[in-house]
């Protein structure tokens, strides 16, 4: 009998996505789902940027340079430098999202076995391009009841082996909005410098900093060899489907093996370079106007939980996620019987159930999360769904 890969059998399935047959189901029958399992935003993709695509005059569709084109990163030079990041177009590598960055930065930086100590909860694709990379992710815990603030250091020592090579954030943080401060970042910083290890920052979320303005890992001070920062399109521009990401660092070395790997895959997609480039000109107010829009949902998202009996959910500072305990059993199972056994109103409502975006096993079990990405008419809506749920739900522990 023909058997699977032992790696292809460590792969995980999405927390996010596993509970899609069981929504497609429901839709079957139908009832209607309220989506807050993904990032999905439903805020319109600026015209302007769908228009440079549409406007796009050539007559082959070439490979474009393995690095990306080099007019689409020059021009990212100047919305990094607008943000306070210092990069020349050399140090930029355009990738197939933010998630060929982070696979190429650990495939970049670690060897097969090596290790890449993460907070807890973090994004849940994170373990699976660790598995692809042939890396291990040790996670050090953060709590909900401090709003997932940054572990104390002295917990990331404690975790620190001989194969330990990086350390790995998510700033502002999904799945939990945490936005992390310049003193935590400084102690990271100190970390590193100490341990000699590289520090991976994940920057999809920037622009969705609610307090104050985003520390990116690339203000630090005296650790331009150590930071390589991801990004990505996605969210910024709701652009998820573009899949176009970079990645950034001063590190020569690293930006030599990088670009082996990038040779490898060819080229990052065109039409998306194409749309990701005429973003830069967009409007001055662009991200203002969506940031308001986000902090209005997360005010509302969270003030409708917090007065749910028996849920608790800290304000996130940043990205479009938050996370919720809720009194019941099982997340997973909950959020498999909503889809499965549950409507209000003709309509239900779509969670991630947390224990994906643990690394421990036996955490989160209670928690979901929750992306305010629709309008508040259906955030409200989904809440009275919850609400309605949580009264009835079998196991519910209170």
């Amino acid at each position: 009998m023909l058997t699977i890969s032992h790696r292809g059998q460590e792969m995980p399935a999405s927390p996010i996505r596993k509970l899609v047959p069981y929504a497609e189901a429901a839709k079957e029958k139908g009832v209607h789902v309220y989506h807050l399992n993904i990032g999905q935003p439903d805020i319109e993709t600026p015209k302007l940027i769908l228009d440079a695509v549409r406007k796009s005059n050539f007559t082959i569709l070439e490979y474009s340079h393995s690095a990306g084109n080099e007019s689409y990163r020059r021009k990212l030079v100047q919305y990094y430098q607008s943000v306070g990041i210092e990069v020349n177009h050399k140090q930029i590598l355009i990738t197939t999202g933010a998630s060929e960055a982070i696979l190429f930065g650990f495939m970049a930086c670690m060897d097969s076995g090596d290790e890449a100590i993460v907070p807890e909860p973090f994004y849940a694709n994170y373990h699976g391009f660790a598995v692809e990379a042939g890396v291990s992710l040790v996670p050090v815990t953060s709590h909900i009841e401090n709003g997932f603030a940054l572990p104390p250091i002295e917990e990331f020592e404690r975790a620190i082996t001989p194969r330990t090579k990086a350390i790995l954030i998510c700033n502002p943080n999904n799945p939990t909005g945490y936005s992390y401060t310049a003193e935590e970042l400084e102690q990271l910083k100190e970390l590193i410098k100490k341990h000699n290890l590289y520090f991976f920052s994940d920057e999809a979320y920037r622009e969705f900093t609610y307090e104050g303005k985003q520390i990116s890992a690339m203000h630090l001070k005296g650790v331009d060899d150590y930071v390589i920062m991801m990004d990505t399109i996605s969210k910024r521009y709701s652009a998820c489907g573009g899949r176009i990401g970079a990645l950034v660092t001063k590190n020569q070395q690293v930006l030599d093996t990088t670009i082996k790997f990038a040779q490898a895959r060819l080229s990052p997609p065109s039409f998306a370079q194409i749309a990701g480039e005429a973003a830069v000109d967009l409007p001055k107010d662009y991200f203002s106007t969506t940031k308001e829009e986000y902090r209005s949902r997360r005010d509302l998202l969270v003030k409708r939980l917090n007065a749910m009996e028996g849920v608790f959910c800290p304000n996130p500072g940043g990205a479009f996620y938050a996370m919720a305990r809720l009194p019941i059993d099982d997340c997973d199972k909950f959020c498999q019987w909503l889809l499965e056994s549950f409507e209000y109103k003709g309509s239900t409502l779509m969670l991630a159930p947390a224990t994906g975006f643990y690394g421990t096993a036996g955490l989160g079990k209670q928690e979901v999360r929750l992306a305010y990405v629709i309008n508040p008419s259906a955030i409200n809506a989904a809440m009275d769904c919850l609400q309605e749920a949580l009264k009835i739900y079998p196991a519910r522990t209170i």
